[in-house]
């Protein structure tokens, strides 16, 4: 079977259940794992694939996501290229889990598909966690603030690592806020988890000279922390690099405020 990725979280469920070697082509910022996309042919970026690159690859099956905002276009493109696809849109991780099995029964693969989720299950374990007690707002953009609310897989995380979402009671995927809404929210800390920025580009200072937020607990805590991209914004099996990030700010938050569940 030959099978070309749009996105990156796609690329890296292929590859988490074994099957990289079905890969014929990917999309320009799959970027991991790195010994697997350093040898694939590019089709372009998540917003301007080259559905001619796509069709000279000859596919069995295209991996499409709707988790890219204005994905929608490049579907089209496939379906008039009548080029045989699927499109995945997962919105809690329960279905980031769907859609890893799903792939994995399309790719013949339905046991690594399984071993895949349910290792995940184990790592991402929220039965044990006592009620939350500080907030953390995961922040996808800095200017305007755009942070995910209760219609992401960032919510399950967040609630696993004992920690409260500030917009988690927002029905919506993301939003944008102003900096007097953040004002308000008032959480115990801030993520920045830029999309489409480097990590090491990150810069907390962007958060810390605000001056509307001088008088935020995250501010006034030095309570600003950044995780890749990578690690929460895929719909991947990578998710469990994020879980283990907010874990470990949850436990630092725990610890500065003398919590006994630390």
């Amino acid at each position: 079977m030959r099978v070309v990725s749009l996105t990156c979280s796609n690329t890296e469920i292929v590859a988490s259940i074994g099957c990289a070697h079905l890969l014929v082509g990917i999309d320009d910022y799959s970027d991991y794992p790195t010994n697997v996309v350093a040898k694939l042919p590019r089709v372009g970026r998540d917003l301007n694939i080259d559905v001619e690159k796509v069709a000279e690859l000859k596919p069995d099956l295209v991996l499409a996501s709707l988790t890219v905002p204005g994905h929608e276009e490049v579907v089209e493109g496939l379906q008039s290229a009548g080029l045989p696809y699927i499109v995945l849109e997962p919105i809690r991780l329960d279905d980031v889990y769907r859609d890893i099995l799903h792939i994995g029964e399309l790719l013949r693969a339905s046991k690594n598909a399984q071993r895949c989720v349910s290792q995940m299950q184990q790592k991402i374990n929220s039965a044990a966690q006592p009620s939350p007690v500080h907030s953390l707002m995961i922040q996808w953009w800095p200017k305007p603030v755009i942070a995910p609310g209760n219609l992401s897989w960032t919510e399950d995380l967040l609630e696993a690592a004992g920690l409260i979402n500030p917009i988690g009671n927002r029905e919506v995927k993301s939003t944008p806020l102003t900096d007097e809404e953040v004002l308000e929210l008032n959480p115990d800390a801030v993520a920045i988890s830029w999309c489409g920025v480097q990590h090491d580009k990150y810069r907390p200072k962007v958060v810390y000279r605000n001056s509307i937020w001088q008088d935020t607990n995250f501010v006034r805590n030095k309570h600003v922390f950044s995780i890749p991209e990578a690690y929460l914004g895929r719909p991947s099996p990578r998710l469990v690099d994020g879980y283990t990030e907010l874990k470990k700010i949850a436990s630092q938050l725990n610890a500065t405020a003398g919590n006994p569940f630390k």
